[in-house]
């Protein structure tokens, strides 16, 4: 039988595993979001 309670381990250990990959490779915090659009700062006249 498979629990709600083993399905929250399960996920807290896969999130766990994820944040320790995304720690070591520190580049990837600064990539460019390529989904976003331009960025415009000022009005285009």
């Amino acid at each position: 039988m498979y629990t709600i309670e083993m399905a929250y381990a399960h996920m807290r250990s896969l999130q766990e595993l994820a944040n320790r990959s995304r720690s070591d490779q520190p580049a990837a915090a600064h990539k460019v979001d390529r989904t976003r659009g331009p960025r415009r700062t000022t009005k285009k006249r």
